[in-house]
């Protein structure tokens, strides 16, 4: 549609397509509404859309994943969370633990967070685990810490739900919903975030292709959501030196098919402490939109993945490689922004939601 359509235009293509027998998905992003039809398409062509008050272009699109394809929209899409923009002219860092154990384990690795550049951050406060004997995290109480962590340190956030059930719930605390590697492929999840007004960070799953992931990102698009960053966090290959391999080919590709914001997993795809600066650096000059980086006060008592966090001292080298390689990349690093006030949840006291140790 174009920039200056609407409401009243918007619903006449839809009802229009609908009469015809098709289906017609619309889907709002920053700056544009995009119409995705299904249907016949030689029939759809006898509609004469592009005549139709507030239609900027009609375009036939041939990639399965119709919404996210940069057939769809040839420019770089950004995604704004909280304030803070995701795409081709930043290097956006999301920081903090990977699991929410205490307030004051969330506050501190938040200030780390900050200190390394971070402007997004990152916590879990519901963790779909391998084994069900591990830490499976606080659930609410655990946003409820993120909440206060938000409104002390200004930093949106980003966390993760594990459950079409949770959706609302993780809401109504969260600036951007995150999907992990291992419900890429749960599409009702993927069809509940997509309805939830929230943007969504989709972690590739770790045997997935890309032709999948951006699948998989269709369906969230398809619910009227074009918000979506893809992350890639490593695959599952035959080495055993590292927790998974990253995938640094993923990055342009994924920015040659889709239109999506890409960010980089140095944590999860190395799975050591040593390895995440270099993968960072290799994510950002391989033109990644942004890093997701777990880090702790206290990464040998964590509860989740410490052997991988990053710790105090290497949070000055990780913040003139953002600002050195940035520059370099002929980007900028996005300036702090406060959450909107209606992503934020009442705060409570919470020093008694403590992570006991399993």
């Amino acid at each position: 549609m174009a920039a200056d359509a609407l409401p009243r235009d918007i619903e006449a293509v839809v009802r229009r397509v609908e009469a015809a027998g098709a289906r017609a998905y619309v889907s709002r992003g920053f700056s544009r509404v995009i119409i995705g039809l299904v249907g016949d398409v030689d029939g759809l062509g006898a509609l004469n859309l592009r005549a139709m008050p507030g239609v900027g272009a009609v375009t036939r699109i041939s990639t399965k994943y119709k919404l996210v394809s940069r057939e769809h929209r040839p420019g770089r899409s950004v995604v704004q969370v909280g304030g803070v923009p995701i795409g081709p002219d930043t290097v956006t860092l999301i920081a903090g633990p990977c699991a929410v154990e205490t307030p004051d384990q969330t506050l501190a690795a938040a200030r780390m967070a900050r200190a390394a550049g971070a402007t997004l951050l990152r916590g879990g406060a519901f963790k779909p685990r391998t084994s069900p004997y591990a830490f499976q995290g606080l659930g609410e109480a655990g946003l409820r810490i993120l909440a206060d962590v938000r409104a002390e340190t200004g930093m949106p956030v980003v966390t993760e739900v594990v459950s079409a059930h949770d959706v609302d719930t993780v809401a109504a605390y969260a600036d951007m919903l995150q999907i992990g590697t291992r419900n890429m492929q749960n599409f009702p999840l993927l069809q509940a975030v997509g309805a939830a007004g929230r943007p969504v960070l989709l972690k590739r799953g770790m045997s997935a292709t890309i032709e999948e992931w951006l699948m998989a990102a269709e369906y969230i698009a398809q619910r009227g959501n074009l918000d979506i960053v893809l992350c890639e966090r490593g695959i599952r290959t035959f080495e055993k030196s590292t927790r998974n391999t990253l995938d640094i080919s993923a990055v342009p590709v994924a920015q040659w098919l889709s239109h999506l914001p890409v960010v980089v997993d140095p944590s999860h795809s190395g799975g050591r402490r040593e390895l995440v600066l270099p993968l960072s650096r290799a994510a950002i000059v391989a033109g990644a939109d942004g890093l997701i980086v777990d880090v702790h006060p206290h990464p040998e008592t964590a509860l989740c993945d410490g052997p991988q966090a990053i710790v105090t001292e290497d949070l000055p080298v990780l913040a003139d490689t953002l600002t050195g390689l940035a520059a370099f990349m002929g980007r900028r690093l996005p300036a702090p922004a406060q959450a909107p006030a209606s992503a934020q949840a009442p705060a409570e006291p919470l020093a008694e939601a403590v992570a006991e140790p399993t």
